[in-house]
């Protein structure tokens, strides 16, 4: 199963204090916006979500069909078929894909509580 890129999406309290945190660290913006309290840091390869209000956890992030640089690649799994593999597997899922083609996410939780989201932008 390709899950596509990978990052943490983080709940902050205060996005410009969490950002000066962060860029201490050698993070640098990569895409967002703070007035709207989100940011995605990048430090090499590794991205962090900033998210002020808009999730009650952290959590990991998928992102089918795109790589570390949000590019697009050429072979992907699509969230369907990936929500088709978990269900065939027993795992439950929060929440399902709809739609039948394109953007979709799914949502789940791990053993610990753990929330992840296999969000597909394409």
């Amino acid at each position: 199963m390709k899950l596509g890129a990978f990052f943490l999406r983080l709940s902050v309290k205060d996005i410009a204090r969490s950002r000066a945190f962060y860029e201490q660290l050698g993070f640098s913006k990569f895409n967002g916006d703070e007035d709207q309290k989100w940011l995605i840091l990048k430090n090499g390869e590794t991205l962090i979500g900033l998210l002020e209000g808009m999730f009650p956890k952290s959590m990991l992030t998928f992102n089918p069909g795109w790589d570390q640089e949000a590019q697009n690649i050429d072979e992907f799994d699509d969230v369907r078929t990936i929500e088709k593999s978990l269900l065939a597997a027993g795992v439950e899922l929060d929440s399902p894909a709809e739609g039948s083609e394109g953007p979709a996410s799914i949502m789940l939780t791990d053993p610990d509580g753990n929330p992840i989201l296999i969000d597909q932008h394409r």
